[in-house]
């Protein structure tokens, strides 16, 4: 038989887990509750009228036909893979191989190819301003949003048939899961299982094809409310690489497009809808 000593400690116990119960179950009640809060004022603001990133769009519509560098002339002839000039559904098939340039372009490397060897253009500006801030606007942000607007509503579809192709989406798969920086962590250590979370945000498992990765892969670019300002997949990455302490990551580095690559086939069928809005 138990002692009394005993018999109370064991009540003190249960008393704990019981208390530990009910505040993990207030805990995900306020996560789900939150998260509801949150879409709800996302629908709230996804209309055109009521989105900021769609000023974004009206810039970038206005750079990609604005004629500038040495040969003067504009963006219009820029081929983004489905031929020049041609926007429709080219953000949707996006990072891919291109032969001109013997590599596998996202749309920003794409996009400073095609200013440096098309408009002859001198980037160093463009690439000081690669992301925006208060009182500094950043046609890399501003021409994406106009780019892969035109692919709203369709699916995403990069391709992994070249060779080079294939060795990027293996590349980028290795440096998901590959472990590093001061906190040895991993684009994985937060995005590999289900039902994560940070603080009150959910975190999307993006290592297998699924609706989660879909959704958020098909959402970029997108307004971030918290920064006012349209961000990238590169500002995303870039970012991420950041929070997890490892070194900053080269803007239009392969890396981060390899890294793309792997995202999107895994996100392969993802309806697009952009420029979204987020936290």
């Amino acid at each position: 038989m138990l002692g009394a000593l005993q018999v109370k400690l064991v009540g003190i116990g249960l008393a704990c887990l019981l208390a530990l119960a009910v505040s993990t179950g207030k805990g995900a009640a306020q996560a789900t509750d939150s998260e509801k809060e949150i879409e709800r004022y996302r629908e709230m603001i996804s209309d055109p009228m009521s989105n900021p990133g769609f000023l974004n769009v009206d810039r970038g519509e206005a750079l990609w036909k604005l004629a500038r560098g040495t040969k003067n002339v504009s963006l219009e002839q820029c081929d983004l893979g489905e031929g020049a000039g041609k926007l429709d559904g080219a953000y949707a098939k996006l990072p891919r191989y291109f032969k001109d340039a013997d590599k596998v372009m996202d749309v920003e490397q794409r996009l400073a190819w095609c200013m440096q060897n098309l408009q002859g253009l001198d980037t160093k500006d463009v690439f000081a301003r690669r992301f925006g801030a208060p009182g500094r606007t950043s046609d890399m942000e501003d021409l994406v949003a106009f780019i892969a607007n035109k692919s709203s509503g369709m699916k995403l579809a990069t391709p992994v048939q070249h060779a080079k192709e294939q060795e990027m989406y293996a590349v980028g798969k290795a440096m998901f899961f590959r472990r590093g920086g001061t906190w040895d962590f991993a684009c994985s250590t937060c995005h590999s299982e289900d039902g994560k979370r940070i603080r009150l945000q959910g975190l999307p498992n993006l290592s297998k094809p699924d609706k989660q990765v879909q959704e958020t892969m098909g959402s970029w670019p997108t307004y971030r409310v918290s920064q006012s300002q349209v961000r990238t997949m590169q500002h995303r990455l870039w970012d991420c690489y950041r929070q997890m302490r490892w070194p900053s990551p080269d803007y239009l580095s392969d890396g981060l497009t390899a890294l793309t690559v792997y995202l999107n086939k895994n996100a392969e069928g993802a309806q697009i809808q952009v420029p979204s809005i987020k936290r």
